[in-house]
């Protein structure tokens, strides 16, 4: 979308805003640098880069409050779960709105008059239409140009940007987030040994529940883990065909559901992590589990 606006093709936007985890892969704010550089700036859109703090030291000091990822739970009696998901709100969206609130002239605690808004545009293309929604505060409005001015499919965009020679557009999501499949957990690996070191690492370091959680008295009952399989990453079956999972792909063969689930399980959710559509609203987790020290 910034491109599109860059050439005028789009209407050209006032800002881009970026939300930083601070735990993006290099190859994500290399690319940024890059499209600001050469797309922005040229252009004169400014690229605001805004962030509440970061998330894997967040997740590690004792003294922070961590707004839980959505991490695997094995449970002291075998059973699994998953760790509420606040991290998109707290490292993404609430960033966002108190930028727009600072560009509006109305900082958080001040009211915004009633008619004073942004319009917002979201990335969402014709495939998963769906998940355009409206925004939740009445200062921001949401609109989807991808379908709404351009009518265009993920494969319309993907071959705009190898015209623009950005075929190379690594997806936008924290390095360790549980919602990878295996091949991305694959390519850290294979790729980027000193990337994959970090997440082994945080993998290790979060088996027992956050810092602060563990600091206060309030211990996780259980184990957390990264990889679905519940195992340590540096351990995890990222290289073949789990049971579930060939019982997925046999499943596959009679329901399209099941086969696009299989493909999340290898290739991870096709687009990357949107603050206004993460990629875990897509996911179907095991029963959801807030009261495991993770979410103090």
């Amino acid at each position: 979308m910034l491109s599109l606006s860059a050439e005028g093709i789009l209407p050209r936007i006032d800002y881009a805003i970026f939300a930083d985890t601070g735990w993006e892969p290099k190859a994500v704010y290399s690319h940024l640098d890059r499209i600001q550089r050469e797309i922005a700036e040229p252009a004169g859109i400014p690229v605001l880069r805004v962030a509440t703090g970061n998330i894997r030291k967040d997740a590690l000091d004792p003294a922070h409050r961590f707004a839980s990822m959505p991490l695997y739970i094995l449970n002291k009696d075998g059973r699994p779960g998953m760790t509420r998901r606040q991290c998109t709100g707290e490292y993404k969206i609430k960033p966002i709105k108190k930028q727009v609130r600072e560009i509006l002239g109305y900082p958080y605690p001040e009211r915004i008059p009633k008619g004073i808004f942004v319009e917002q545009w979201v990335g969402i293309s014709t495939d998963e239409f769906h998940r355009a929604k409206d925004a939740d505060v009445a200062y921001m409005h949401n609109r989807h140009p991808l379908i709404l001015d351009m009518d265009w499919s993920r494969a319309d965009c993907t071959s705009y940007l190898e015209s623009r020679g950005l075929a190379d557009t690594p997806k936008s999501s924290c390095l360790g987030c549980p919602f990878h499949g295996n091949q991305q957990w694959r390519n850290i690996r294979d790729h980027s040994p000193e990337e994959w070191a970090d997440v082994v690492a945080f993998d290790a370091a979060i088996r027992a529940g956050n810092a602060r959680a563990n600091a206060s008295g309030n211990p996780l009952l259980g184990q957390a883990f990264l990889h679905r399989s519940r195992v340590p990453l540096d351990q995890a079956p990222i290289d073949h065909v789990t049971a579930r999972e060939w019982a997925q792909r046999q499943a596959a063969l009679d329901t399209h559901a099941a086969g696009e689930r299989l493909k999340e399980l290898e290739d991870g959710v096709a687009d990357g992590c949107s603050p206004w559509a993460c990629r875990g609203d897509q996911q179907q987790p095991e029963q959801e589990q807030g009261d495991f020290g993770l979410t103090a």
